[in-house]
């Protein structure tokens, strides 16, 4: 597998995959151009280009601080070049190094790996003038972590991109780095790092990409205001104080990631300047309500992540989330919400994913849910709730063990929607029906009728079982499979008495 370098659109595309897949991407990345070299791709070498003598030896240094003494056998490093170095020709027929990649991202991916036990960065990368791309992955992750040295501070003008993710960094970040002002992505997570996040980082206008997250970092965020910022995740982290309202300039991001910090105060209004936002979580902090109405303008959203955010008395906005009909996923988990459930988010055609458990919701549950077909995921548990279960047997099934309705004493289901026996996630669910009380108890059903009650009651000369109410909770569950068989096996026998 070959090294290629990404042009600025292709780095788009990689931000934008970050933003919206489950899963953590890695990659390398290869910034901008620069005039005094000749950028184009490389089909072959001239027999006359050379590498920079000065740029070799500081190579040479480089890798052998990694671990990696075996390059120094290697008497032209860009013509003999290795997965993880990258050199690009000037118009003398110079070759320059403008990349350097450093660890086993997968299988396929054979970046020189570091001895996490001995090795460092060395000073010697200041000696590379064209780098434009700095990527190590647990490359220092030993018994002997490192912070993050200074000396990056002073890289060459032309770097873009530098990844030091998964190293096991300790300390603080740099001041210096705000020195690399050239910066599009700059990328430190899954780190140890501490202390804050220094004020410097704001001199770097160009970013596209901010990745702290996985860190121990504490103190509050910097007021950025970067305009051409398309990820932000500070996730993971002891960052207190308030969101800055200043985000709301950050009008082309598309990702933005706070959760599970300290962070207090109230959501700021402005992020609903943010347009282009598909993710927005800032989950499991101290967040106070009320939900601001202006989140319903953020019109490309795909998830929308608030629980654990404990915002007493707090409701949903009626029509505050009618706007986002993009919207795949919503949680609002345990987060103290009071109130019903607003019927406009039931016009959230392309939920998949709804979470609104734990919190102290009342009323019905909206019968505009029954229009969310493509709903896979839905979490009402532990409210308030009462009234009919409105979904129909189809989209019981569909969702299966993933609709979570207990511990919600006041809701029934109506049998007018289909019979729900065999739907595990109806165990304990009375139905709604008047004349016949009937309990779902996993897999099984029992059917007792006023008729059958009395006869059973009239023949045994005990006292009559309680009726029970369409209300019945779930523990009551358990005796009903005890009740079932022995009724069964009475009615069975009475003709013959």
């Amino acid at each position: 597998m070959t090294t290629t370098l990404l042009s600025l659109p292709s780095i788009l595309a990689l931000v934008m995959l970050a933003a919206i897949m489950p899963c953590r991407a890695e990659f390398t990345v290869v910034l901008p151009d620069s005039s005094a070299l000749v950028d184009a791709p490389q089909n072959g070498f001239s027999n006359l280009a050379r590498t920079d003598p000065a740029e070799q030896r500081a190579v040479y240094e480089i890798m052998a601080a990694t671990g990696n003494a075996w390059a120094t056998a290697i008497p032209d490093v860009c013509r003999g070049r290795w997965h993880g170095i990258e050199c690009m020709p000037d118009r003398n027929d110079v070759y320059h190094v403008v990349s350097l990649s450093f660890g086993a991202l997968s299988d396929d991916t054979a970046f020189p790996t570091c001895d996490p036990a001995h090795a460092t960065l060395s000073p010697a990368l200041l000696h590379l003038p064209y780098l434009r791309s700095l990527f190590l992955y647990r490359c220092f992750s030993g018994d002997h972590p490192q912070p993050i040295p200074t000396f990056l501070g002073g890289l060459s003008p032309a770097l873009r991109s530098l990844v030091l993710r998964g190293n096991g960094h300790v300390g603080p970040i740099p001041a210096e780095l705000g020195n690399l002002t050239s910066l599009r992505v700059l990328d430190l997570h899954g780190n140890q790092l501490s202390s804050s996040i220094p004020e410097s980082l704001q001199r770097l206008t160009h970013l596209l990409f901010l990745d702290f997250s996985y860190n121990q970092l504490s103190g509050p965020i910097p007021s950025l205001r970067n305009p051409t910022l398309n990820v932000l995740d500070l996730s993971h982290n002891f960052l207190h104080g308030q969101i800055p309202a200043t985000f709301g300039q950050c009008d082309s991001l598309i990702k933005l990631d706070l959760s599970r910090n300290r962070l207090t105060g109230s959501i700021p209004d402005s992020l609903g300047n943010l347009a282009s936002l598909i993710l927005l979580d800032l989950s499991h902090n101290s967040l106070s309500g009320p939900l601001p109405t202006s989140l319903g303008k953020l019109i490309s959203l795909r998830a929308l992540i608030l629980n654990g955010n404990y915002m007493s008395s707090a409701t949903i906005p009626e029509d505050g989330f009618a706007g986002l009909k993009e919207l795949i996923t919503l949680v609002l988990s345990n987060m103290g919400l009071q109130g019903p459930i607003p019927e406009s988010i039931g016009g959230l055609l392309s939920l998949r994913v709804l979470h609104l458990d734990g919190n102290k919701l009342n009323g019905s549950i909206p019968q505009s849910f029954r229009r969310l077909e493509k709903l896979s995921e839905l979490k009402l548990n532990d409210n308030r709730l009462s009234g009919p279960i409105p979904f129909s047997r189809e989209m019981l099934w569909r969702m299966g063990s993933k609709l979570k309705v207990y511990n919600n004493s006041g809701l029934c289901y109506d049998a007018s929607n289909g019979r729900s026996e065999g739907i595990d996630s109806m165990s304990g669910i009375s139905y709604c029906e008047p004349q016949t009380k009937k309990v779902v108890v996993g897999a099984a059903s029992a059917s007792i009728s006023d008729r059958k009650t009395k006869h059973l009651s009239s023949r045994t000369n005990r006292r009559p079982p309680t009726r029970l109410s369409s209300h019945a909770p779930t523990h009551r569950s358990g005796i009903l499979r005890l009740l079932v068989p022995i009724a069964g096996l009475l009615l069975s026998v009475l003709p013959l008495l």
